[in-house]
């Protein structure tokens, strides 16, 4: 299942920016590209994951938000419930998955600019009618940002 080693992906760079507490910050953004291995869940499973860290907790996921190309190929009702397999027992346990559903955008070579695509079957640019020039956006699957709620650890 495609999807599941996307999640489990998603679930191990949730714990990497957490992980990385020097900047603190309540969100995380900025766009890092998801690449689900081509051989399966199996070896995404035996990536090393966020399962069972020591140390107390001082953050909660509240929410991951994901882009999903529209030729990104992932159902997103698969991705939800991989996600909530694949988070048990890790940071994001009980999070929030918000999904951007993203557009095709191509290039248009006679207009020289990107274009959106309305009819994922037609690669012709919606202005001038020309054929597309290549695709520019629309397959990715994006880590975009996080939510996260501290918790200040006990000092006593």
């Amino acid at each position: 299942m495609h999807e599941l080693s996307i999640a489990i992906e998603l679930v191990d760079l949730v714990t990497a920016a957490l992980d990385d507490a020097a900047s603190r910050t309540p969100a995380v953004r900025g766009g890092t590209a998801l690449t689900s291995d081509p051989r399966g869940a199996a070896a995404a499973a035996n990536a090393p994951a966020a399962r069972d860290r020591g140390g107390p907790k001082r953050s909660r996921v509240e929410a991951v938000h994901v882009r999903l190309g529209a030729l990104s190929g992932v159902a997103e009702e698969a991705l939800r419930f991989s996600f909530e397999v694949a988070g048990r027992g890790t940071a994001v346990d009980g999070a929030r998955l918000v999904v951007e559903h993203g557009p095709i955008v191509i290039a248009c070579g006679p207009c020289h600019a990107e274009r959106v695509l309305d009819d994922p079957c037609s690669f012709r640019c919606p202005v001038c009618g020309a054929a597309a020039g290549g695709l520019v956006r629309g397959r990715e699957v994006e880590l975009t940002a996080l939510e996260v709620e501290e918790h200040a650890a006990a000092h006593r």
